[in-house]
């Protein structure tokens, strides 16, 4: 699941960073934007990276504390670790509701669009792992969520760099 993603995100980044549209007629290319007209300049792009950094800190901040409880304190305790996932998971929902309430230009909205999508399907999966029946399918179902992660961060790569920002630090 992780490498569809991941060559999605690919596409998707692909199509976002593209020319003109083609077309058959050279009055109709020239009226076709590309990409990268669509994306937000100046103002509006601190304002949006402002928006966006505002609700990646506040959720970041909340699963650092989840996944650092998870990792240590509850990691040999199911009962903790199956809290600890299903609060993962609703910090992902949270921010995925938070990011979806910024309006961004064309290109950008795309990206935002998909990471909602990868970042919805990696809560599923974090909440299916709050259900495991034992440790040791837990910690493997941990690994598959790590995996999942991987477009995730592929997807706020391209969405930061739309909107001026760094890369985010990865783990």
């Amino acid at each position: 699941m992780a490498a569809a993603m991941a060559a999605a995100v690919a596409a998707l980044a692909a199509g976002c960073t593209g020319g003109p549209a083609k077309s058959a007629s050279p009055a109709r290319a020239a009226a076709s934007p590309s990409a990268a007209a669509r994306l937000a300049v100046g103002a509006q792009r601190k304002a949006l990276a402002a928006r966006y950094l505002a609700i990646a800190a506040a959720g970041n901040k909340r699963l650092e504390v989840e996944f650092d409880r998870l990792h240590e304190k509850d990691r040999m305790r199911l009962a903790a670790s199956h809290r600890d996932l299903r609060e993962i998971a609703a910090t992902e929902r949270l921010f995925d509701r938070r990011l979806r309430s910024i309006r961004f230009p064309a290109a950008t909205e795309r990206i935002a669009q998909f990471l909602h999508w990868v970042n919805q399907a990696r809560a599923r999966m974090t909440a299916a792992a709050a259900s495991s029946r034992t440790l040791a399918r837990l910690h493997a179902d941990e690994r598959r969520l790590a995996e999942a992660n991987q477009p995730v961060e592929q997807a706020v790569t391209i969405l930061r760099s739309q909107l001026g920002l760094p890369p985010p630090e990865m783990s």
